[in-house]
């Protein structure tokens, strides 16, 4: 058996060189294959420039070379690729679209995938340019449910898509390249719809700039519901600090709130400047004990720790940043077993610090790297990219290029734009502090895997205003934020790509009733169970809702009708979150009834977005 196995192989090899095609076993699950995994785009089309391509494959296809198929897309010249297929009979739990990138430009290009004409997702492709001595290659995946599909004939189109703010100016920036892409059955029910990666979204929601009070407490749940990052596992930062008197007045039940919503938390709270370390380099006895207090009291209910905030920017020690590091490692098995040691929010300040500078240097940041378990990089407004001091090419500097990634998980505790931030001209936007905070969350859409915008209220970053006494103040009548000249705010922002990439749960069945009117249109949907996922770390938060999430991508008013099956018969509850200035105008009370299918009607300004979040009525 083993020798015959060995043939085949051999066999399979021979076919592969010699460019005949090769029919896999029936078992396999993949449907295609374009391209050779080979780390290269060699076997591809160097130059091909028709708009719209369309590429007949057979099933269970595999070739060396492809010299009629483009190695990547780019706006300016291949924008849109058709490839079409044929299918058996439709796959009982839908397909998995693979796709690995090799190289993209800086700008976030984003890959939209309609398979026969409904949008599976819009993949957003993290690059750090052609001419970087650095290589950031990544696998992303898109999950397409069986409804999108059909026995027979199929066609899987993709796109090189414009910011929803930009003009063609932006097209010679949208560009990416691939090694290969893929289609294959799943072989069991999904357990995630994923949209090019898993990832997870937070902001940070304190009163009056840093403390977490009774007033913080009462408008947390408001704030994770609005921006639609509530129910699902998301992140957020909360954590009060050592040296801000009566911060943390209401911690305890601030995480009790967290947990409520199944959301969890990072932390930073010891102040690490002016610590004198003792003779043998560890942390000095007041500084441990603060430590030790705080993991006794909140341990249970956060799940990373953050070593310290832009230790360049605010004059810290790296050897203090190390000691803390290290306690952590040795004690958090007493206290939190679970919690994961994130380092610093580098700020990557080139001055600064002691030593003088060390924060800029790769080197000296790597002694912090090799004693946490996740990295960390801020960035504001396309700092992301740069080629000096911006997070995603100073991690790799760091860290190195590994096969899928980021070698190590990153989980950025500041993402965001201040109110001076634009656009680069370059990209034709016009709206300018809209479109760069788009692009700063899509960017870390494609490479970090938990990011956290600033927070929530802070002057010149805030996604809502805070022109109020928190403590007098109902939470239900709070406005987002505006830039001038009716441009979008950042919680319309924020709020599309949350609903489309950071609601997690099982997915739900759902059919699109008005097919004709939304073909070849943007328009997403994701619907999940959330009483699928694993209980949080430490604080064990769960959750019982279900999320049906309606996002446009376009740049004009779409509507969308559709049909979800719930998991059981009967009437739900809950609320409709959707446009609107405050909070008490976007949300409203709804009573949905399943039998098992739920109709549901929505009506989507331009890049706007609808959550319903729905309970079984008790014996519905």
């Amino acid at each position: 058996m083993l020798k015959k196995a060995g043939i085949m192989l051999i066999l399979a090899g021979l076919l592969l060189l010699s460019g005949f095609t090769l029919q896999l076993p029936e078992q396999d699950p993949r449907i295609w294959r374009i391209g050779v995994e080979d780390d290269s785009k060699q076997e591809f089309a160097a130059n091909l420039t028709a708009d719209k391509l369309q590429y007949q494959v057979k099933q269970g296809t595999s070739q060396a070379v492809w010299s009629d198929f483009p190695a990547g897309l780019d706006a300016s010249i291949t924008r849109h690729l058709s490839i079409r297929y044929s299918l058996s009979k439709v796959p009982e739990h839908g397909v998995n679209f693979k796709v690995r990138v090799l190289s993209a430009s800086k700008a976030v290009p984003q890959m939209s995938v309609f398979s026969n004409g409904t949008l599976s997702g819009m993949i957003q492709i993290a690059g750090i340019g052609e001419n970087s001595p650095y290589k950031y290659k990544k696998l992303y995946e898109l999950y397409i449910p069986k409804e999108q599909l059909k026995q027979g004939p199929n066609e899987l189109k993709l796109g090189a898509e414009r910011c929803l703010y930009c003009s063609d100016k932006e097209n010679p920036h949208l560009y990416w390249s691939w090694d290969y892409l893929e289609l294959e059955s799943l072989t069991e029910p999904a357990n995630e719809p994923v949209h090019g990666r898993y990832i997870q979204m937070g902001t940070g929601v304190a009163s009056n700039d840093y403390y977490f009070d009774t007033a913080a407490t009462r408008h947390l749940p408001y704030v994770l519901k609005w921006l639609g990052i509530a129910y699902s596992g998301n992140i957020v930062r909360a954590g009060c600090f050592s040296n801000v008197g009566n911060s943390c007045s209401d911690m305890k039940n601030y995480y009790a709130a967290l947990k409520e919503y199944n959301t969890g938390a990072v932390a930073l709270y010891l102040y690490t400047k002016n610590i004198t370390l003792d003779p043998d380099g560890g942390l000095p006895a007041d500084a441990r004990a603060k430590l030790t207090d705080f993991l006794k009291q909140y341990g249970q209910y956060i799940q990373y720790y953050e070593v310290d905030n832009e230790p360049g920017m605010f004059e810290r020690s790296k050897a203090v940043n190390v000691a803390v590091a290290q306690w952590l490692s040795e004690h958090r098995s007493i206290y939190s077993p679970h919690l994961q040691i994130v380092s610093p929010g580098w700020s990557y300040k080139s001055t600064g610090g002691e030593p003088f500078g060390w924060e800029r240097d790769s080197l000296q940041r790597k002694e912090l790297e090799d004693l946490t378990d996740l990295t960390n990089g801020h960035a504001y407004g396309t700092s992301y990219a740069d080629n000096e001091g911006g997070s995603f090419v100073e991690n790799l500097r760091t860290l190195g290029s590994d096969e899928d990634g980021l070698p190590k998980k990153m989980l950025n505790t500041e993402v965001g734009t201040t109110n001076s931030h634009l656009d680069p001209p370059g990209y034709g936007a016009s709206q300018k502090q809209a479109a760069v905070f788009d692009r700063i969350l899509r960017a870390h859409i494609g490479f970090s895997d938990i990011f956290i915008q600033h927070a929530a209220f802070y002057k010149n970053y805030e996604l809502f205003r805070h022109d109020f006494d928190f403590k007098s103040h109902d939470p239900a009548t709070t406005r987002s934020y505006s830039f001038p000249g009716n441009q979008d705010s950042r919680v319309k922002i924020f709020r599309r790509l949350a609903l489309a990439y950071a609601t997690h749960g099982k997915p739900l069945s759902f059919e699109i009733m008005n097919r004709s009117e939304t073909n070849d249109k943007k328009v997403y949907v994701r619907a999940v169970d959330t009483s699928y996922l694993a209980p949080l770390p430490g604080s064990g938060a769960t959750s019982d809702k279900l999320l049906v999430n309606f996002v446009n991508f376009e740049d004009s008013p779409q509507s969308v009708r559709v049909r979800v099956k719930m998991p059981l018969k009967g009437d739900y509850h809950g609320e409709r979150i959707g446009p609107g200035e405050s909070y008490r105008e976007a949300v409203q009370q709804v009573n949905i009834k399943g039998s098992p299918w739920a109709e549901f009607q929505v009506n989507l300004p331009a890049g706007d977005s609808v959550q319903y979040i729905l309970s079984r009525k008790p014996g519905g």
